[in-house]
């Protein structure tokens, strides 16, 4: 199926328009001027009328009344009937040749026109009644007129202006066939170049921005798809870094394995089998762990993963969490120290709050410098969590959403996993979570509802 043309769908707009407005206009334009002469033609018809009626009343009044054929113009087009009473009716030669029935009885004072049918062509007549004087007999008498004239003339001079006022539209009409859509074509032409570059942008070529167009109707339509591409690089960027990194933590952990069983194939180390048997458990657990917490992450970010909320007594909950990060703590030589008052209980998810805090937790206690205390603020509405952070930045705060992100060198059990989960965690009970750079300390706070 053919799709359609914007230039055609815009010069169909344009020529339907046109017509509409010149076709109307010219119909506007048809019944002014149609009227116009109209009312000149029955003026003249009227004058003519007028003029016969004087004649007639001089001469009755003289008392010779007769017709007066020279007022006619000699061209045989116009046509009269005079009826007086006490007098014979009195009419052109030749008589007028249609007149409308019953005639003198509708003639009143009032001017009344009418046309009539002659053959193929019409007749404009006026008919009236006046008072002509007369020399014996009653001071006035009683008169009727009709005075008629050919149409044909006025006829054809009004056709000629139909026909002129019908051809200028269909005469534009077929310019604008012709010539707007070469108008309309060279408008797009902007559009077209446009899309001839948009066809180079893609994932192959990231980077690229479209130019502005420096028209006013291209130029939020550019912007708006050049923010979808920096979304879309910017996306693209995340993904790639996701799949270094899930490929850099496999191929780590698959290494290992597959190194300490070639070692040891080879080279036997004389350790016993059960403190081998350990390590490589150990690094499977490092692997599974890893898998594991990508697993949740997609859930939570995926919305399969919905609260199962409940009642929670906070304090032993939180005692429980502080001190499972304890032993990693005291073994880094770093202090947790713990103020404030929590609120007796919220009504929350368990497991997923344990995401939230036991991620915060550790990380503070992997990253924090040795010698360093680990801050733990509770109160009512959320907790707070700071600890020396002197290898940050602000700008790395931006990061510390993104998947395999680590601003320092990898820690044997961290996969830089734990902060895009405790994001997610969070986001899926409804709470803020937000990190702070200050004086070289960094602080995550959390906020939750009661």
């Amino acid at each position: 199926m053919k799709r359609p043309s914007l230039a055609a769908r815009i010069t169909l707009l344009l020529v339907a328009t046109s017509l509409a407005l010149l076709g109307g206009g010219a119909l506007l334009m048809d019944w002014r001027i149609d009227r116009a002469m109209e009312a000149r033609f029955r003026e003249n018809l009227l004058t003519q009328a007028q003029a016969l009626t004087t004649v007639v009343e001089i001469e009755q009044a003289a008392g010779s009344p007769r017709a007066p054929p020279g007022l006619l113009a000699g061209d045989g087009r116009a046509w009269y009937q005079l009826r007086c009473a006490g007098l014979p009716d009195q009419h052109s030669s030749p008589p007028p040749p249609a007149m409308p029935a019953g005639w003198p009885q509708a003639a009143g004072a009032t001017p009344k026109f009418v046309n009539l049918r002659h053959g193929h062509g019409r007749l404009g007549a006026v008919m009236f009644a006046f008072q002509a004087p007369a020399a014996t007999g009653p001071p006035t008498r009683n008169c009727a007129l009709l005075f008629m004239q050919d149409r044909h003339t006025f006829d054809r001079l009004l056709t000629a202006l139909d026909w002129i006022l019908v051809l200028g539209p269909a005469l534009a009409m077929l310019v604008a066939l012709v010539a707007v859509p070469l108008i309309v074509r060279r408008g797009l032409k902007p559009v077209r170049a446009l899309a001839e570059r948009m066809h180079d942008i893609g994932p192959h070529a990231p980077g690229q921005r479209l130019p502005a167009s420096g028209l006013r109707e291209l130029d939020p339509l550019v912007a708006r798809f050049n923010d979808v591409l920096a979304r879309m690089d910017d996306g693209l960027a995340r993904e790639r870094q996701f799949a270094s990194g899930l490929a850099h933590e496999t191929r780590t952990r698959l290494a290992e394995l597959r190194a300490l069983a070639e070692v040891e194939a080879r080279y036997p180390s004389g350790r016993e089998l059960k403190q081998i048997l350990g390590e490589i458990g150990q690094i499977g657990a490092e692997l599974e762990a890893t898998v594991s917490a990508l697993l949740l992450l997609t859930r939570l970010q995926s919305g399969l993963e919905q609260p199962q909320r409940q009642p929670l007594e906070t304090r032993p909950w939180l005692e429980r969490q502080l001190q499972r990060q304890r032993a990693v703590a005291d073994e880094r030589g770093v202090a947790l120290a713990v103020t404030g008052t929590p609120p007796p209980s919220l009504h929350t998810d368990p497991a997923l709050l344990e995401v939230v805090l036991g991620n915060l937790l550790g990380n503070a206690c992997a990253y924090a410098p040795p010698g360093d205390t680990v801050q733990v603020e509770l109160a009512a509405g959320g907790l707070r969590i700071g600890n020396a952070a002197p290898g940050l930045e602000p700008a790395d705060l931006a990061r510390f959403g993104q998947r395999f992100w680590r601003k320092q060198p990898p820690h044997t059990s961290h996969a830089g996993l734990g902060l895009p989960l405790a994001h997610a965690a969070a986001e899926a009970l409804g709470m803020q979570l937000r990190f702070e750079l200050r004086d070289g300390r960094v602080c995550a706070a959390l906020a939750w509802s009661p």
